[in-house]
């Protein structure tokens, strides 16, 4: 009798773990090798492994911004555990597209999430969204001090930047050059 009572018990603990959805948003299908192979490597090097134990719904913008926001849509339709979204151009369009589906996003920006309205704050980014970003603001100056060190005689200096990216690095790297 003892064997029956604790066979459902054993039977619970043996269950395989509950296999969690991950949405990644690119803003282009080739963002998928360069971008998502070290994702992949890392989730892997802790034991998540696409397929077994985590299953990865991608959408790309085609390099196309409405097309973007759509796939956006559709992920969040999907309704993933989180969403993994790289690029500060597709950070805002996740971000509206899960204002009435609060879904876990990670985002992986190289513009200011506070100026460009992403989060809150770095420290409390308030919502659904969290991550990282790659503004390099301190070294943008440094980086025209070491041009005029490599070539001395150098006296103009041409920057290419995309005025809707907001980020303090352009600032700096003027300011450096004056």
């Amino acid at each position: 009798m003892t064997g029956a009572a604790t066979w459902p018990l054993n039977v619970r603990a043996q269950q395989s773990p509950r296999v969690r959805h991950i949405g990644v948003l690119l803003y282009s299908k080739d963002d998928r090798t360069t971008i998502i192979t070290p994702f992949l490597s890392s989730l892997q090097a802790l034991g998540h492994i696409d397929g077994k134990n985590v299953t990865i719904e991608y959408r790309h913008g085609e390099g196309n911004f409405e097309t973007l926001s759509k796939a956006a849509q559709e992920l969040v339709r999907l309704n993933p555990d989180v969403i993994y979204s790289f690029g500060g151009e597709s950070a805002p369009i996740i971000k509206k597209a899960t204002e009435r589906n609060p879904i876990p996003v990670v985002v992986v920006v190289s513009n200011d999430p506070v100026a460009s309205g992403i989060v809150a704050s770095l420290g409390r980014p308030g919502g659904n969204i969290t991550g990282l970003t790659q503004v390099h603001d301190a070294l943008a100056g440094k980086s025209v001090e070491l041009l005029k060190d490599a070539v001395p005689s150098i006296s103009r200096v041409a920057i290419l930047w995309n005025p809707d990216h907001v980020d303090p690095e352009f600032r700096e790297t003027k300011l450096a050059s004056q």
